[in-house]
């Protein structure tokens, strides 16, 4: 750390001068400076500054008061920044980096575009249009919704003479729940929105009430009604993603049943993220070349052999961009890139209504091919195979308490992993490893400490695939942080426990199912990963799930050969374990323990949902009364209580995996036909939860099917598609469908 001093600013000036009131230009880079070592009283002399450089520090935050009145560039790059809206004491600014501040998000850089007014460049790029709209369009939306929330909520409790004390009551009601009702854009914005909300209500409090404004920020706001709307991000995207357009004529709910299906397609799409129901421009993609041969079997490969990675990328193949340090070249693609003209646009059209029980009321939102192999237009053969939801955060200044479930959702498939705003359809970032293809990602919360000791919470990503691999992403600060070497051959599928935030499982080909303590990294993201447990399986295990009632306790999976439970205890010795019962379903004429299991979830505490040990089926069973916990040994065969059967397709098409919504006691699976068979079982749960509950004698008949719209690029239509996997937000307010053909489709529930 150097301290400064008259004589250090007088020599790091640019040129040297003999007065600070002279200088025009300063290098403070690679001082080690902290937020201390900025004293205003020193920094109030250089009254003439134009270009400040701090990069490659160590700072946290800026002083409230360096006045310093002409500064119009300022860098700071590579340091430790938590907040910046100080930087509003600097109206002139026109130019402003801050790339590898890992604790910085875009809702600083849309705090920064709205607090300068000024501001031309940031890190780098041109954000004019943008920050016209953030300071204008979207600050008189926020001001017609804070307005309205007041009217209809809140002034007609207000008397007409009214105490201090009542405004102050009023005043602090008003607040929480403007902040917690009102949303606009997309929910990577929502602690900018909420930031610019109690903003606005602070002053609107203050023109209708006469109250003091407590808010850090006041600014004039002149609306134009006349923009539209824009959520493009001043970090714009490294590579180029195309843009799939999807217009649908009418609202699709469909209920009939679909019929037996084909082979596994093999092919692929790629086009960005943003895919609009009603588009107006799309976005071009430059040709790139051609993928590399898609897996044509059934099952995801059993070996891979790593490829070379192509020049320009680091080791593990990630891709950096270019003039961008390691730690932040791991990056994942900005939200969104500028339109340009495109001739594909894939049209959607309806399709008929079948008669049915329920309407569950989905309609279909976005079409988006956003993990093509190499940006290739042509890509059908990517397979789509994992996406989950991100945990909403509850504390914390990064965190989002106000959304009661998240949508923002990550999906995986090929050599890239993507996060997708459900509701605007925008692909906010994306993290790609050439010679990878994922399998699987899932999600963690861990509590980091950042900088003087203090901790806060951030959503961390775990993804892995056909290396074998589990690589560790720090979504907020766009930084892949680190990997674990967890087994030799392909990993099929991965979770975290719920009860320790770091205990990672990875089942792989290698027929183990392996637990991994992967450490909390440092404010450095130093961090120190072991394994804890081994479980050996009789097969590849395909799906597994941790028993809510015991999630420390015991693990169940669906395998190859059957479906198999572990105690994985930690408190006892043995660190390499066989499983300790394998269950038994009815198969085609008897018992059978001998079946693949592709799809396995719990329904709620203790209703386990699997399939398939026959064609056509799925079957709901009792995990307390088929598991006898007080046997002795292992390598058990028990019977799996069955509680009912839910009808499905009668394809035998492997690899169609379920998942469930527990709160909503849904079950979702998709077919071969590209159609989503939602199940509501909230009729049911009750009496099979009872000591006497019997099986439900018949099959149960799906509540919907959600039929696949017909699509079309170019004037043809894709060709068949699977559904891999198809997922609910807990709230059940989105539907994300994975499919076979590089194409993710979002419905949403009316």
């Amino acid at each position: 750390m150097t301290k400064i001093t008259t004589e250090l600013l007088l020599e790091r000036a640019v040129p040297r001068s003999t007065r600070l009131r002279k200088i025009e230009t300063l290098n403070l880079s690679k001082l080690q400076l902290k937020t201390g070592d900025l004293d205003p009283r020193l920094f109030s002399r250089l009254r003439h500054l134009q270009k400040l450089d701090l990069s490659d520090n160590l700072l946290d935050k800026f002083p409230s008061s360096l006045t310093l009145p002409d500064l119009r560039v300022l860098n700071c790059n590579n340091n430790k920044l938590e907040d910046v809206t100080a930087l509003k004491q600097f109206p002139l600014l026109e130019e402003l980096t801050y790339e590898n501040n890992v604790y910085l998000t875009l809702n600083d850089d849309y705090k920064v575009m709205f607090l300068l007014q000024n501001l031309r460049l940031l890190n780098g790029k041109d954000i004019t249009k943008l920050a016209n709209h953030v300071r204008r369009v979207n600050s008189h939306k926020l001001t017609s919704k804070v307005t309205a929330h007041w009217k209809k909520f809140f002034r007609d409790q207000l008397p007409e003479k009214y105490t201090a004390e009542q405004v102050k009551s009023i005043k602090k009601k008003f607040l929480k729940s403007v902040q917690t009702n009102v949303v606009c854009g997309p929910s990577s914005l929502s602690e900018f929105t909420r930031w610019r909300v109690k903003m606005i209500a602070e002053e609107f409090l203050a023109n209708s009430l006469g109250l003091e404004l407590n808010s850090d920020t006041e600014s004039e706001e002149k609306p134009d009604e006349n923009e539209e709307e824009s959520t493009e991000s001043p970090r714009e995207a490294a590579e180029d993603v195309a843009q799939v357009t999807v217009t649908p004529s009418k609202r699709k709910r469909n209920h009939s049943k679909s019929s037996p299906g084909n082979k596994r397609s093999k092919t692929q799409t790629n086009t960005k993220e943003e895919a609009e129901v009603n588009p107006k421009k799309s976005s071009h993609v430059e040709d790139d070349p051609a993928p590399d041969k898609p897996r044509t079997s059934n099952q995801p490969a059993k070996e891979a052999t790593p490829e070379q990675g192509a020049e320009g990328t680091q080791k593990n193949g990630e891709q950096f961009p270019k003039g961008q340090s390691n730690r932040r070249a791991s990056q994942m693609t900005g939200e969104q890139k500028s339109q340009e003209e495109d001739n594909s646009v894939v049209t959607l059209t309806p399709v008929k209504n079948s008669k049915h029980k329920e309407d569950v009321s989905a309609e279909p939102l976005h079409f988006l091919q956003c993990h093509s192999k190499g940006n290739s237009r042509e890509d059908f053969k990517t397979q789509l195979w994992s996406c989950v939801f991100e945990p909403v955060l509850d504390s914390g200044a990064r965190k989002d308490p106000i959304v009661s479930s998240s949508r923002t959702v990550a999906t995986c498939g090929g050599e890239s992993v993507c996060l997708i705003d459900c509701e605007t359809g925008t692909v906010l970032k994306k993290y790609k490893v050439a010679t990878e293809e994922f399998f699987s990602v899932a999600w963690t919360t861990l509590t980091m400490v950042i900088s003087d000791s203090r901790k806060k919470a951030h959503n961390i990503l775990a993804a892995a695939g056909r290396r074998g691999i589990v690589k560790l992403i720090h979504v907020a600060a766009d930084f892949c942080y680190g990997e674990i070497k967890a087994h030799k051959k392909p990993i099929a599928t991965v979770c975290f426990s719920p009860t320790q935030e770091t205990h990672l499982f990875t089942a792989s080909y290698d027929k183990r199912i392996a637990l991994w303590d992967i450490g909390i990294p440092d404010c450095d993201y130093n961090f120190k990963a072991s394994q804890l447990l081994v479980l050996e399986t009789a097969s590849i295990p395909l799906r597994i799930a941790l028993v809510p009632t015991c999630p420390e306790q015991y693990l169940l999976a669906g395998c190859e050969d059957g479906c198999f439970a572990w105690n994985i205890k930690l408190d006892k010795g043995q660190k390499s374990r066989p499983f300790e019962a394998i269950f038994q379903f009815p198969g085609e004429e008897s018992l059978t323990t001998s079946h693949r299991v592709d799809g396995l979830a719990f329904l709620n505490d203790d209703v386990v949902v699997s399939k398939s040990s026959k064609p056509g089926c799925i079957y709901l069973w009792s995990w307390s009364k088929s598991f006898d916990a007080k046997g002795k040994g292992c390598q058990r065969t028990m019977s799996a209580v069955i509680l009912a059967e839910l009808e499905w397709s009668t394809t035998d098409m492997s690899y169609l995996t379920l998942s469930t919504c527990p709160a909503k006691e849904y079950v979702f699976c998709g077919d071969e036909k590209g159609s989503v068979w939602m199940y509501n079982l909230s009729t049911y749960t009750t009496a099979w939860g009872s000591p006497k509950g019997k099986r439900s004698e018949r099959r149960i008949s799906p509540t919907q099917i959600l039929k696949w719209p017909e699509l079309r690029v170019n004037g043809e239509q894709p060709p068949e598609i699977l559904v891999n996997n198809v997922v609910a937000d807990p709230a059940f307010t989105y539907l994300v469908v994975l499919t076979s053909v590089n194409i993710t489709a979002i419905w949403k529930k009316s």
